[in-house]
């Protein structure tokens, strides 16, 4: 584990880094100890979940 206190990191501080990846199941483990998520959500060391960031229905572009 890192000094850093969670990935929600205030502007101007080093932003925690990657120290497994693991791409084929959509998920990485920060040195904080968060596990960040493809879809972008957030696992806290602490247990607290940060929500995917989605955008609205409307936004997505359908291909026809």
């Amino acid at each position: 584990m890192c000094s850093h206190q969670s990935s929600t990191h205030p502007a101007g501080s080093p932003a925690p880094h990657v120290v497994a990846a693991h791409p084929e199941q959509g998920w990485s483990l920060l040195c904080d100890g968060s596990i960040v998520f493809d879809d972008t959500g957030e696992l806290l060391p602490d247990g607290r979940i940060v929500a995917p960031h989605r955008a609205p229905v409307e936004r997505l572009t359908i291909a026809a």
